[in-house]
């Protein structure tokens, strides 16, 4: 994904992570907690199953992510 739109991933990510530690919410997503901070702040770019994956454990679609 471009650097506009991993930024705007991180965005969704820490927003739905609220006030949950990264570990607690990583696993919960069943990736690191390292991977999550990357993708929160921008440093990871997410493949397409993997955000496919992620955006199904939270009950989200692409358009909650990129409206």
């Amino acid at each position: 994904m471009g650097k506009r739109l991993d930024k705007q991933f991180g965005r969704f990510l820490r927003q739905r992570r609220g006030a949950a530690s990264y570990a607690v919410f990583a696993r919960q997503l069943g990736i690191s907690a390292s991977t999550l901070y990357r993708l929160e702040t921008g440093e990871h770019s997410v493949t397409l199953g993997k955000l496919e994956d992620i955006l199904k454990k939270l009950n989200a679609t692409a358009r909650d992510v990129f409206p």
